[in-house]
């Protein structure tokens, strides 16, 4: 069990050599950078204008929002399998290692590390965390965020075992791609991802915890009224409007994410074959529009 608070104010005044981990959903992220940015620090100043903080988080966004309030803001592209449906209660079941966190920093003076970051990572590893420090950290997120496209998937409808949901997934992956192509975005591809984790960390069910799903499948089975779709699917709709890209799957599921939420449907309750049939309207329906630009996926 570990000390836990709800606030700042339960802590007083912070320590000039604390360290700030942003790891709340994207959706949640803009409160909680309210709340503790104010928050003093020991010695005078605030924590916005201090500390360190570090966006644990899925997707891109969170990075963004932080550095408009905070100076010292660092990305982390999170790989840590685990699992939490009950308050109070977490599994994280990867073995040998929890996880594996690649950071760097965001924004000016330039990307990559420096001392502060180097002794995060350092003690990330005496944790059971590999934690290298990247000049690149928002090539790996990127990848990770074309991974997490299948997170509304699973969300809605389940774990990804027929062939035709692998095959609805590797369409939206590429709907993705063909965005980040068309941004001029780099990712690590997934070659180079393997090779990075290797065999360092596996899932190991523990008794009494079995993993149902990710973590958007969780954000639905706690029934929280939010999901994060928006920053996952929805980051690449935005980047497809923003370059004339298409992306009517990345759209239709992070509108049924987003409605599974709302209405707090349960989780994986979409029959896949419903899905299915959704996606294909949603992919035909694009073409009969006529975007004016050939469709990067096929039917």
């Amino acid at each position: 069990r570990l000390p836990a608070v709800d606030g700042p104010d339960a802590l007083g005044e912070l320590r000039a050599d604390d360290v700030l981990v942003l790891a709340v959903k994207t959706q949640d992220a803009e409160a909680a950078l309210a709340a503790w940015g104010p928050a003093p620090v020991a010695g005078g100043g605030t924590a916005a204008e201090r500390l360190p903080l570090l966006c644990a988080q899925n997707g891109v966004e969170g990075q963004r929002l932080a550095l408009r309030r905070f100076r010292h803001v660092y990305g982390v592209c999170v790989w840590l399998p685990a699992t939490h449906v009950e308050p109070g209660v977490v599994s994280a079941a990867g073995a040998p290692l929890t996880g594996m966190l690649h950071l760097g920093r965001y924004g000016a003076p330039g990307p990559g590390g420096d001392d502060t970051l180097r002794g995060i990572a350092a003690d990330l590893e005496r944790a059971h965390f590999e934690a290298p420090v990247v000049p690149d950290v928002a090539r790996w997120q990127y990848a990770k965020l074309l991974g997490n496209l299948a997170n509304a998937i699973e969300a809605v409808s389940g774990p990804l075992k027929d062939e035709a949901v692998r095959e609805l997934y590797d369409r939206v992956r590429a709907e993705g791609e063909s965005v980040l192509a068309a941004a001029g975005i780099a990712f690590a591809s997934p070659e180079e991802q393997k090779e990075a984790r290797g065999d360092k960390i596996t899932l190991v069910p523990q008794a009494g915890a079995p993993r149902g799903g990710g973590s958007s499948w969780q954000s639905l089975a706690r029934g929280t009224g939010t999901i994060e779709a928006d920053h996952l699917n929805g980051e690449i709709v935005l980047l497809g409007r923003l370059h004339g890209v298409p992306t009517p799957l990345n759209e239709l599921l992070q509108r049924l994410a987003d409605t599974f939420a709302r209405e707090r449907r349960p989780a994986g309750s979409l029959p896949p074959a419903e899905l299915l049939r959704l996606a294909d309207e949603a992919q035909h329906a694009q073409w009969r529009n006529g975007s004016g630009k050939e469709s990067p996926i096929g039917s």
